[in-house]
């Protein structure tokens, strides 16, 4: 076996049938023994070990999960300590539901190879309603306006500023003091902190605002 180079170059085929002589022999990852080519996968040297990295998975009924079997424990084990532990029954409505397609009478399920999100309304559909014709887009959210939102705010600024406006003259001509009339000809209003008379309503509104800071208790 081998040369006066390579005396450990080439390997025999570990089937007793076999026993080939093989320079690039394969090594059993299972059962660690050497093969030749026609023996090398774990059917044609009966590999003892060959369904070691086989991997089962069995959908749970209850919950719709995948799992995995054990080959080297008994399958109603593996089941058992499924079921006592990672089993779900509520999460199987929401595991077997398939989305389908949003587009009225379209029964299509939309799977990972048939869906399309338009990029203009963000929504899945599937491949025949991909285009926004199609399934009705309305296109993409168009933002306000800068002008529109100051116009807004400066409305609700306006609104504000008469109501307190209007609250404080009915506050001030409910609390300002009359004073008797002369020769039936003059009215004034007076300050309820300050006794200054004013004769229009307003300036004494103004008064108050700017001497007193708003305040007109005595």
């Amino acid at each position: 076996m081998g040369t006066p180079e390579f005396p450990d170059l080439g390997k025999h085929c570990s089937v007793d049938d076999c026993k080939q002589i093989d320079f690039l022999p394969f090594t059993c990852d299972r059962c660690t023994q050497v093969f030749c080519l026609d023996h090398r996968s774990y059917n044609n040297h009966n590999c003892p070990k060959g369904n070691r990295g086989d991997v089962t998975v069995v959908i749970c009924p209850l919950c719709a999960k995948g799992v995995r079997l054990n080959p080297d424990e008994d399958p109603n084990i593996t089941w058992e300590k499924h079921v006592s532990s990672n089993c779900d029954p509520s999460s199987y409505e929401k595991t077997v539901k398939k989305k389908k397609c949003p587009v009225p009478r379209c029964r299509e399920l939309l799977t990972f190879s048939n869906t399309i999100r338009c990029r203009d309304c963000s929504v899945e559909h599937c491949l025949k309603h991909r285009f926004g014709p199609d399934h009705g887009c309305a296109g993409p959210k168009k933002p306000e306006s800068r002008w529109s939102t100051l116009l807004a705010s400066a409305e609700a600024s306006i609104s504000r500023l008469g109501t307190d406006l209007s609250q404080k003259l009915q506050f001030a001509n409910g609390n300002s003091e009359k004073m008797p009339e002369k020769n039936g000809k003059v009215t004034v209003d007076v300050c309820p902190k300050c006794s200054r008379g004013f004769r229009d309503p307003v300036d004494l509104l103004k008064h108050i605002d700017k001497d007193h800071h708003g305040t007109s208790k005595a």
